[in-house]
């Protein structure tokens, strides 16, 4: 399954990951104006988005941004749905990273989530969602995620789910070097 011919929809008990959707708006604004979430936001060599959106009109701004990106095969974007709720909660990002570092050819995978599901438990049942179909979306060596030394609920659901810390810095396309990468196999 190729990520750029259909979008899954991916589940499990606790949360649902599909196409973002125009109708998430409200929700992803609720997300991405989220200060206290900001800054688990991997936003390196994002050509200075912080993703950081306040009203409707960016938000809807970024929808039509992450649309377009993927009609153009740069990026997908996955709404995580809380099955509970349910409301969206945060988004996935995948892509291919097609490089000349230690990282060529490794599926990179963002996860942005509100402040309140930015728990380790949280975390770690999205991306066992997510990681077992990587490889396959993006016909990928590995995958790639951020994980700074402050976001110590992210690092332990990154353990949990078999990522080790790179030794590596991820070179941007500005040839800056980027720290606290994530990887697996």
């Amino acid at each position: 399954m190729n990520i750029y011919e259909e979008i899954p929809v991916l589940e499990n008990e606790r949360f649902k990951l599909r196409a973002v959707e125009k109708e998430d708006c409200d929700d992803l604004l609720r997300v991405y104006s989220d200060k206290n979430a900001l800054p688990f936001f991997n936003s390196d060599n994002c050509d200075g988005d912080n993703f950081y959106y306040a009203t409707k009109e960016r938000m809807q701004e970024a929808l039509d941004f992450w649309k377009m990106s993927y009609e153009n095969g740069w990026f997908a974007r996955l709404s995580i749905v809380d099955k509970s709720v349910p409301s969206v909660i945060g988004t996935i990002e995948l892509c291919l990273r097609v490089s000349e570092d230690e990282f060529n050819n490794m599926g990179i995978l963002r996860i942005d989530v509100r402040s309140d599901y930015e728990k380790a438990s949280m975390l770690q049942d999205i991306i066992a969602i997510i990681v077992p179909h990587i490889s396959e979306l993006l016909g990928c060596d590995g995958i790639l995620t951020k994980g700074p030394i402050y976001a110590v609920e992210r690092v332990e659901a990154l353990q949990k789910t078999g990522f080790a810390k790179s030794e590596h810095l991820l070179i941007g396309k500005t040839g800056y070097a980027y720290d606290g990468y994530w990887t697996r196999e």
